[in-house]
C-alpha cells in the first residue's frame, strides 16, 4: 500500500513539475489579426519584394473592395528586370544588378504597367512547380556584361531586344489583355478596377543618419530606383505601425532576418538581453520556446548596428497582425513568403518590439493610416 500511495505522489509531482515547464513556454494572444490571403513561396528566387507588396496589395484590395485576389508578383518582376538593366548599363556596370528590389518598385510598376492576376501571368514556364531563378538571373547578368564588353566597339542598338527575349523564354510574354471573372482587362483597367492608386502608398523608416521629419533616400543595396521615405524617429515610428494595424491597416515591411535570433523554424524573431554568443547551452536550448529579456532599442544602438553592417536589407514580409505573450510583450504577426513547410506559426513569423525596432529597415501603408497629427506635420495631403 506504502508504494503504491509513493507512486502515486511520485506521479502527482511529476505532473507538477511538468505543468509548471509548460508555463513557461510562449502563450500569445491576438489583439489585432487583419484579413490577409494564403502564405505562399517564393521558391529559389529574390523576389521578396514583389511577393510582399502583393501580399500587402491582396489585404488592401479585400479591405477596399471585399474581393480575395491572388495577384501575380512575377508581372512585377518581368515588368523590373529591364528597368534593372537599363540601369545597370547606364551606368557602366557601376550599379547592382539583382533580383532584388523594394516595396516602392512595385509601386512604381503598378503606376507605370498596372496590376495583374496570377490566372493572367504565372511566370513559371521553367519549373512549373515552382518559382526558380538562379539560372535566369545568372544568365541575364552575364549578357549584360557581355554588352558593356562593347565587342563591335559600340553598344548594341538591338541589346534591349535580346534581353527581353530571355525574359520571355523563361517568364513568358507579358499580357496586353486577359480574361478575368468573364471580362476583359488590360494590366491598367484591372488596376482601376481593384481601386489602387499607387500615390496613396507611403514609406516611412527611422535613422539617426538622417533629418527627422523629411523626405530621405535610404542608401540600401535593392533602393536601386533611389526610392523615398519619411524618417521619423524611432518611436513614433513604432507607435506609426501600431496605431495603422489597430485601425484596420496592414504594414509592408522591409527588414534584417540573418540574426541567429530570427527563425523561421519557430516563426520568432527576437533580440535577447544576452549575446547568444555567451549564452550557455541550456539558454541556447529555451530561445524560440520561453520569452527571454529582452535588449532596450535606443536610436543610437539601431544606427550603430546598421553602420556596422548588422542590419543589413535582407528580405521583404507584410505584417498583418499583433499579439501579446504571457508577460506583456508586444509582438508583430509578419506573414511570409517562405511557404508554410517546416515553418513555425504556420509560415508567419512573430518578431517582438525589440526585433521590430533595431531589424527593421522600412514599412509602407496607406496614407489614410497615418495620424492626422503626423500628416500634417509632415506634409502629407
Amino acid at each position: 500500500m506504502k508504494k503504491i500511495l509513493g507512486a502515486i505522489l511520485l506521479s502527482a509531482f511529476t505532473l507538477t513539475i511538468n505543468a509548471q515547464e509548460k508555463e513557461t513556454e510562449y502563450k500569445f494572444n491576438s489583439i489585432v489579426n487583419l484579413d490577409a490571403t494564403v502564405i505562399k513561396s517564393q521558391g529559389r528566387t529574390g523576389t521578396c519584394w514583389s511577393f510582399s507588396t502583393s501580399s500587402f496589395l491582396e489585404s488592401e484590395i479585400l479591405r477596399i473592395t471585399g474581393k480575395t485576389i491572388d495577384l501575380s508578383e512575377m508581372y512585377n518582376a518581368r515588368i523590373a528586370y529591364p528597368q534593372k538593366a537599363k540601369n545597370y548599363i547606364g551606368r557602366s556596370g557601376k550599379a547592382q544588378f539583382s533580383e532584388g528590389g523594394l516595396n516602392h518598385d512595385v509601386m512604381t510598376i503598378i503606376k507605370q504597367d498596372g496590376l495583374v492576376p496570377e490566372d493572367a501571368y504565372a511566370g513559371k514556364l521553367v519549373n512549373k512547380d515552382r518559382y526558380d531563378h538562379a539560372e535566369l538571373s545568372y544568365i541575364l547578368e552575364t549578357y549584360l556584361n557581355a554588352i558593356l564588353e562593347k565587342k563591335g566597339g559600340t553598344i548594341s542598338p538591338v541589346w534591349e531586344n535580346g534581353f527581353e527575349g530571355i525574359l520571355d523564354a523563361y517568364l513568358g510574354e507579358v499580357p496586353e489583355e486577359f480574361k478575368f471573372e468573364g471580362k476583359e482587362y488590360s494590366p491598367e483597367s484591372f488596376r482601376d478596377a481593384m481601386k489602387i492608386n499607387p500615390d496613396d502608398y507611403i514609406q516611412f523608416t527611422s535613422f539617426q543618419a538622417y533629418p527627422y521629419n523629411s523626405k530621405v533616400i535610404l542608401n540600401i543595396p535593392d533602393n536601386w530606383s533611389n526610392g523615398s521615405y519619411y524618417n521619423l524617429e524611432l518611436n513614433e515610428y513604432e507607435d506609426l505601425v501600431i496605431n495603422a494595424l489597430k485601425n484596420g491597416y496592414t504594414v509592408a515591411i522591409d527588414s534584417d532576418v540573418s540574426e541567429k535570433t530570427f527563425s523561421s523554424k519557430y516563426g520568432m524573431a527576437i533580440v535577447p538581453a544576452t549575446d547568444i554568443n555567451t549564452m550557455s547551452n541550456e539558454d541556447k536550448s529555451k530561445l524560440f520556446k520561453e520569452p527571454v529579456e529582452e535588449m532596450i532599442i535606443t536610436p543610437e544602438l539601431r544606427q550603430q548596428e546598421f553602420y556596422n553592417g548588422n542590419t543589413t536589407d535582407d528580405h521583404l514580409m507584410h505584417i498583418t497582425g499583433l499579439l501579446k505573450d504571457q508577460n506583456g510583450t508586444m509582438y508583430f504577426k509578419v506573414k511570409n513568403s517562405w511557404g508554410t513547410n517546416g515553418q513555425g506559426h504556420e509560415g508567419n513569423v512573430y518578431f517582438s518590439e525589440a526585433f521590430f525596432k533595431l531589424k527593421s529597415i522600412s514599412v509602407m501603408m496607406h496614407k489614410d493610416a497615418v495620424q492626422k497629427k503626423l500628416k500634417k506635420k509632415l506634409g502629407i495631403k
